[in-house]
């Protein structure tokens, strides 16, 4: 069977990277190269909001040297992401657009829950250790130059991702000032970053207690763990040994770790900060196993790739992560449970009985799934204003393994639900989505429409229906005892919008008695 050769190239914060994989269903993934290249572009981001001429220089000499790699190796595809951090350089866009003139390599920006879901996936990778561990509390803790991330597990599925931004290199910026003049780093770092710590707990630990956390980040503590603390095959260390290695670095400074462990200044100076940033949160989370799987985001890219393309098999269920993270926004938003399910089931029953009419596929139904899951939450907030809060809280609520464009959608359908559709280019003159996209989103508003149309009641009257398509019409059969005038009447206000996005008109019907 044919070999797929991958590459997967990660521009990070402090470091640039591209590792090689070859891909098959007989081998599975299998990294055969990795090339780094040090270029601190979170400096810039940090310091001066932009990323300067010489390092947007550097960048196009690293990639141009990958793109001869790559031909080297005879890659078949490649895929190119800048991590969300880089979104904040106010000329980032201008950089890539250069980069990609100058050596045919388009690299694309991440959102954060992306980039978080990529490296939740590369764990995927060691899949039968993954399995085990996540039955019990998990935390998966990754820091990366800007940002933390959290996500929390319980009995293998995903219960709340958060981010800080708390990274390595962020800090050492933010206290590169004070760094030299005190004894006290560690504590300047812990009170910098206690209080979100606690902000988090208070949020989301105070009925879940976490028995394993699974440590993710590019950086030489799992080297070490490995050559002087004897850290296993299966890669988990105690509490204990954690805190044995904490000791042994924290106090020492920059030049001296760099000397000792034999690694560079730069890569030295965000260390510590990183290993504080875990001491914390081991601390306050009380778990006594820790793993450190050794994977990285480029892992994740080449597994996604993978998977996609239906090249590896995996036991998980990424897509139903996704749908806990958004039923965990509505929960929070006391959203009414019964409701929803009645309304996705019925939005679910239409959209798979008109596939041939739609156009659609399975991440268009993912998107409805998540819109009828969120499309009540800002009732929390205001009762008369529920479309403007129902998408001002998507909007700024980050679903892990969804983009900006994607979350973006998802607003728009939850907003439109309520609200008058607003066609192309009568929209937001900020938002970037194009027409096609929007034909999208109007599709998927009028399913929501109709589905919540039948349950306007709370009553569930609609949980036994079947849908049929007939000429043009969408025949809606209802088996219920219960009186339908409100759902017909309020069908009818949603049938036309419906019928003019799909030229078919919905028709509410009950079921025959024999």
């Amino acid at each position: 069977m044919a070999v797929t050769i991958f590459a997967a190239i990660d521009v990070g914060s402090y470091e640039v990277s591209m590792d090689i994989y070859q891909i098959s269903p007989k081998i599975g993934i299998e990294k055969i190269d990795e090339v780094r290249s040090r270029i601190e572009l979170g400096h810039d981001t940090y310091t001066n909001g932009k990323i300067s001429y010489e390092s947007a220089q550097r960048l196009g000499e690293v990639l141009g040297d990958f793109s001869r790699i790559m031909k080297e190796y005879k890659v078949t595809s490649y895929r190119a992401c800048a991590t969300s951090t880089l979104q904040e350089a106010r000329n980032v866009w201008i950089v890539l657009e250069q980069v990609y003139q100058r050596t045919g390599i388009r690299v694309e920006i991440l959102s954060n829950s992306e980039q978080r879901f990529f490296g939740y996936k590369s764990i995927a990778a060691k899949e039968a250790d993954f399995s085990k561990i996540i039955q019990k509390g998990t935390a998966i803790i990754e820091i990366g130059g800007g940002n933390v991330q959290i996500s929390l597990f319980d009995k293998d599925t995903l219960v709340t991702t958060q981010n800080f931004k708390m990274g390595s290199l962020r800090i050492r910026e933010r206290l590169l000032s004070v760094e030299k003049e005190t004894i006290y780093y560690e504590k300047l770092v812990e009170e910098l970053i206690h209080n979100d710590i606690l902000s988090f707990k208070k949020l989301h630990l105070k009925e879940r207690k976490v028995d394993n956390i699974i440590l993710l980040g590019d950086f030489f503590m799992e080297k070490l763990l490995v050559s002087d603390y004897g850290m296993g095959e299966n890669r988990t260390i105690s509490k204990a040994v954690f805190m044995e290695m904490y000791e042994r670095i924290v106090h020492k400074s920059a030049e001296q770790l760099s000397v000792e462990l034999g690694i560079t200044l730069e890569y030295a100076s965000i260390l510590v900060p990183a290993l504080i940033i875990y001491r914390v949160f081991v601390d306050e989370m009380e778990a006594q196993n820790l793993w450190v799987p050794g994977t990285q985001l480029n892992d994740g890219i080449a597994y996604d790739y993978a998977q996609g393309r239906r090249l590896i098999r995996s036991t998980h269920n990424f897509e139903n992560d996704i749908l806990a993270c958004a039923q965990n926004i509505a929960k929070r938003y006391m959203s009414s449970k019964s409701h929803v399910r009645a309304v996705l089931k019925v939005a679910e029953t239409i959209f798979d009985s008109m596939r041939r009419v739609h156009g659609m596929g399975p991440r268009e139904r993912l998107l409805l799934q998540i819109a009828v899951i969120l499309h009540d939450c800002g009732k929390y907030i205001s009762m008369s204003e529920v479309a403007k809060c129902s998408y001002e809280i998507i909007m700024s609520t980050e679903i892990i393994g969804l983009s900006h464009a994607e979350r973006e959608m998802i607003a728009n359908i939850v907003r439109f639900n309520n609200e008058p559709f607003k066609y192309y280019g009568e929209a937001d003159s900020k938002s970037t989505i194009d027409r096609d996209t929007y034909m999208i989103i109007g599709k998927l508003t009028a399913i929501l429409r109709v589905a919540n149309a039948l349950d306007r009641s709370h009553k569930q009257k609609a949980e036994n229906i079947k849908v049929q398509l007939q000429d043009k019409e969408l025949v809606l059969v209802i088996d219920t005892q219960e009186n339908l005038l409100l759902e017909e009447g309020l069908l009818t206000q949603k049938a036309d919008f419906f019928e003019e996005m799909f030229n078919i008109r919905p028709v509410l019907r009950r079921k025959k008695r024999k």
